[in-house]
């Protein structure tokens, strides 16, 4: 008779209850009592009896072809079991069956197991103090809008892989500046520095070496900072993420805290940059809460942070040239052209630049990310417009000149009433009533006027603006100061 795990386990507590053999029989019932001897010498139940079975119960249907496929297999490992069943059904009109696809792919999933080539990944051990992890991590994904906006960003986030205490600053992009800023930031909210900065290879920090494929080497400004701070530099080799898996890890950690937290504030729009900066700092506190511990092991073993604070922001100079235009970064923006032919001094910002001459900064302009960009101010241009109106139609820049769209409008609707240098010139003087004024009163008197059949000019505008009447500017009354106040309070303290 053939009896279950449940039968056989219920025999044997009846038996350690001291039944007898035929008594434990019929409680499970089990017809014979030679069955409970036997079961009690071999010890076992009846799965753990069961042996694997090494035969097909129906006939291979790949068999004539699978030689084939194994070769495809070996050739091009990573060929998929649904691209192998189409090319056979193709090959064999009319052999295989769609439903057959499932026998394949087991077959194709047995010879991987048995046959393919798989690289083990290396648990790796980490010393408390020895190295801090970095990396760029995009945080675009999680929506976040200031003032309704959308906030493209990266955070480079930094860890202790060791205590996996974390730390990371908001950035443009993954430059050399963003770089200093979150290592400055880590390094003086620790109040110590480990011995390594280990870093994947990104051009911020190495670049390629000429003429040695696969090689690469420091850039000499990531040296110099991590001189600075006393620590030496680390990347993992080309090609092998999996050497910077701790810092992977923590920084999908790190975004699936984030997305709790929006959930549970409501919303993912911010009314500055400042608060979700603090927003994006409270999260990596909290997270960091219950780090302490292995934390102090680290910060036993690390070297106090002796090093001073350096700026946030890096100085080029440069020459304005004859466009009223400066280069940065390969990056071209305009600044006044009073500044034509003169060098100035550019600090370069993670958010913006600031343009100075001598030691007054003259512009602040919204910094660039990428290449061959261009950012370009109207009313630098303005009066060399209207001195050359002829240069405005062929201006390699033009599209910048139109502020919004009411403006190309305007434009546009000039040029089908006027001759092109009369279109132009009559468009410039309304651009130039915009620098002059606020752009949003001259926009909104543009878009009052193109409502209209009749034609107009920069003079129809002026009206417009003259409507608006500068708010009324309070007037405050002088504070009257008692100093006898200061003596009496002086004369307490004491």
């Amino acid at each position: 008779m053939t009896c279950t795990d449940a039968q056989v386990r219920l025999m044997m507590q009846e038996r350690q209850k001291g039944r007898t053999q035929e008594q434990a029989a019929v409680k499970a019932n089990i017809r014979s009592r030679k069955t409970v001897a036997r079961y009690e010498q071999l010890g076992k139940l009846p799965s753990d009896l069961k042996e694997p079975r090494q035969y097909r119960t129906r006939q291979d249907p790949f068999a004539d072809d699978w030689p084939q496929v194994e070769q495809m297999l070996r050739d091009a490992p990573e060929l998929e079991a649904k691209t192998l069943f189409e090319w056979l059904c193709e090959r064999n009109l009319g052999k295989y069956q769609e439903g057959q696809l499932r026998t394949l792919q087991r077959r194709v999933f047995d010879w991987r197991a048995l046959n393919g080539d798989k690289t083990a990944v290396l648990e790796q051990v980490h010393r408390p103090g020895e190295s801090l992890q970095s990396d760029g991590t995009w945080l675009s994904e999680l929506e976040i809008t200031i003032a309704g906006e959308p906030f493209k960003h990266i955070l480079i986030h930094c860890v202790l892989p060791y205590s996996n205490w974390e730390w990371g600053v908001m950035a443009q992009s993954e430059s050399l500046l963003a770089y200093q800023r979150a290592l400055q930031a880590t390094l003086f909210r620790l109040g110590a520095a480990p011995t390594y900065h280990q870093t994947d290879n990104a051009s911020a920090v190495t670049f390629q070496v000429r003429g040695e494929a696969g090689k690469r080497d420091y850039n000499q400004g990531y040296v110099e900072l991590l001189n600075h701070f006393g620590m030496q530099p680390r990347t993992i080799q080309v090609g092998s993420p999996e050497q910077n898996g701790d810092i992977e890890t923590s920084n999908g950690g790190l975004k699936r805290s984030l997305r709790q937290h929006l959930l549970m504030r409501g919303s993912r729009d911010f009314d500055t940059l400042e608060e979700y900066k603090q927003f994006l700092e409270g999260v990596m506190a909290k997270r960091n809460e219950g780090r302490q511990e292995r934390l102090a092991e680290e910060m036993a073993v690390m070297q106090p942070l002796k090093a001073q604070a350096i700026s946030t922001y890096q100085e080029v100079r440069v020459k304005v040239n004859r466009g009223g235009m400066i280069r940065v970064q390969n990056n071209s923006y305009s600044v006044p052209t009073s500044l034509i032919g003169y060098q100035v001094r550019v600090h370069i910002y993670e958010w913006h630049l600031e343009v100075r001459y001598g030691h007054q900064v003259v512009e602040t302009i919204p910094r660039l990310v990428g290449q061959n960009k261009q950012q370009i101010n109207y009313r630098h241009l303005i009066d060399s417009l209207l001195r050359k109106p002829g240069g405005f139609r062929n201006y390699r820049y033009r599209e910048a000149l139109f502020p919004s769209l009411v403006f190309r409008q305007a434009w546009e609707q000039l040029q089908k009433w006027h001759s092109p240098r009369k279109a132009d010139l009559t468009y410039l003087r309304v651009l130039n009533l915009a620098a002059k004024h606020q752009e949003s009163e001259v926009a909104a008197a543009l878009k009052a006027l193109l409502a209209q059949s009749a034609q107009w000019d920069e003079t129809d505008v002026e009206p417009f603006l003259q409507r608006q009447q500068p708010a009324p500017v309070p007037s405050l009354e002088p504070a009257q100061i008692d100093l006898n106040r200061y003596d009496r309070l002086l004369r307490e303290v004491a």
